[in-house]
C-alpha cells in the first residue's frame, strides 16, 4: 500500500500584500511558519515510525514549508521544479491589480494563456507528469509532497486517473495550509480520504 500526503504551503507574505504568486518567490509569513510547525507537530505524530520520502516545490515558500515540516519528521526533502506553481509569465512579480488590468486572454480552457508567455495548464500538467510518474512507480510507502494550489488540483486529476481534458471540467481544490490524504492499495485501487483538511494548521 502507499501513501501520498500532500501540504498545500501556508500562508506566504503574498497572501497578505495583493501581489501574485506564481514563480515569484515569496517566503512564508510569520502566521506561515506557525501553521507549518502545526503541520509538522501533527503528522509526526500519525506517520511515527514510519519512512517517509518527501517531496517539495523549490519555490521559498513551499520549500521552507517542507524543511519546517521535515524538521518534525527527520526527514530532508528533494527539492523539485516540477512541483512549482504555474508560471504566470510576464505577471511574475506584480500585483493581482496588475493582472486583472493587463490580462491578454480570459482563461476557457487548458490551452488557454494568460500571457503570451505564462503556462498553460496543459503546459502545467506536462511539466508535472514525469515526476508524478517517478513517485507512482516509487518503492516509497509514504511520501509527503510540498506545492501550491494550481499544481495540486493537477496532481489530484492525475491521482484519480483523469485525463487532462477533465480540467475543462471540473477540478478538486485546496486552501493554503490544506493537508490531503491518498491511498493506493495493493490491487492499485485509489482514494481519496481526506482533501484539503484545513485542521492541520491550527
Amino acid at each position: 500500500m502507499k501513501t501520498i500526503i500532500t501540504i498545500q504551503h501556508t500562508q506566504s507574505i503574498h497572501h497578505t500584500n495583493g501581489m501574485i504568486g506564481s514563480w515569484t518567490d515569496w517566503d512564508l509569513s510569520e502566521l506561515g511558519k506557525q501553521q507549518a510547525e502545526n503541520i509538522g507537530k501533527k503528522i509526526s505524530i500519525e506517520l511515527q515510525g514510519r519512512n517517509i520520502a518527501m517531496y517539495s516545490s523549490d519555490l521559498a515558500r513551499a520549500k521552507q514549508t517542507a524543511e519546517i515540516v521535515g524538521k518534525h519528521l527527520d526527514v530532508v526533502p528533494s527539492f523539485e521544479m516540477a512541483l512549482r506553481e504555474r508560471n504566470l509569465g510576464k505577471c511574475v512579480g506584480k500585483s493581482v491589480q496588475w493582472l486583472k488590468d493587463n490580462i491578454e486572454c480570459q482563461e476557457k480552457t487548458i490551452d488557454d494563456r494568460m500571457f503570451s508567455d505564462a503556462e498553460s495548464r496543459r503546459d502545467e500538467w506536462n511539466r508535472l507528469l514525469p515526476l508524478f510518474g517517478h513517485i507512482i512507480s516509487s518503492k516509497d510507502e509514504n511520501i509527503i509532497i510540498v506545492s501550491h494550489g494550481d499544481l495540486l488540483s493537477v496532481f489530484n486529476a492525475m491521482w484519480l486517473g483523469l485525463g487532462v481534458e477533465t480540467l475543462n471540467q471540473f477540478e478538486l481544490f485546496g486552501l493554503a495550509g490544506g493537508v490531503s490524504y491518498m491511498f493506493q492499495n495493493n490491487e492499485g485501487k485509489r482514494f481519496i480520504k481526506r482533501l484539503s483538511d484545513m485542521s492541520y494548521i491550527a
